[in-house]
């Protein structure tokens, strides 16, 4: 895992701990609920968090982290896709349905991106690219796609929706898992629709 990512992790653990605790984790519940190798590891990630702003310490007080206030983007939930097998869902307007919630995310989780949401993992086809059962994923609505880009393809005939790296090959599109274990789909070129690519991952924390 990328730094910048493990950081993002520990940031989501930290809010977390505020969410339900009331209080600041200690370095040593960052070091287990983040599984990082040691205490030094957290000091140095927190060290640099507080460099960029993004948390606040008093080195003097116990749990005395506080997130810094930053711009705040509302993006919506709008249900779970498959990195597995694609699942059925009712139709190609899913992605317009309601959202089941709203994830605040900081600004620059997103950038200068406009049209973002998120989605539910289910399912392991991409674990080899960090993306696990019950993670969420920060998407682009975007029509197309470069290939090796993880995106969410809409399958027409089948009426189903899976996450997958896409590839343009002669005469077909492949749908390529990001787990050994899984083999790609082959899909008719006019069979798929690009609904968004992925521009961010959350990652599901250990409890």
């Amino acid at each position: 895992m990328r730094k910048p990512e493990i950081r993002e992790r520990i940031l989501e653990f930290i809010r977390h701990s505020f969410d339900e605790r009331g209080y600041a984790p200690t370095v040593r519940d960052i070091v287990k609920g983040c599984n990082l190798s040691s205490t030094s590891v957290a000091q140095h990630h927190l060290n640099t968090l507080e460099k960029e702003g993004r948390i606040h310490r008093d080195p003097q007080v116990v749990r005395s982290i506080q997130l810094m206030q930053k711009d705040i983007v509302e993006v919506p939930l709008l249900g779970a896709i498959a990195a597995g097998k694609p699942i059925p869902v009712p139709g190609s307007d899913t992605w317009t349905n309601p959202p089941e919630e709203t994830l605040k995310l900081t600004a620059d989780m997103i950038g200068n991106r406009r049209n973002v949401y998120a989605l539910k993992i289910k399912g392991t086809s991409m674990v080899d690219a960090l993306i696990d059962d019950g993670d969420t994923v920060v998407m682009e609505a975007v029509p197309t796609a470069e290939n090796g880009q993880m995106v969410a393809v809409w399958l027409k005939d089948e009426q189903e929706v899976t996450l997958k790296k896409i590839y343009q090959e002669p005469g077909r599109i492949r749908l390529q898992p990001a787990n050994k274990q899984m083999k790609p789909i082959y899909v008719k070129p006019q069979n798929v629709e690009v609904q968004g690519k992925v521009v961010a991952v959350l990652r599901k924390v250990s409890r």
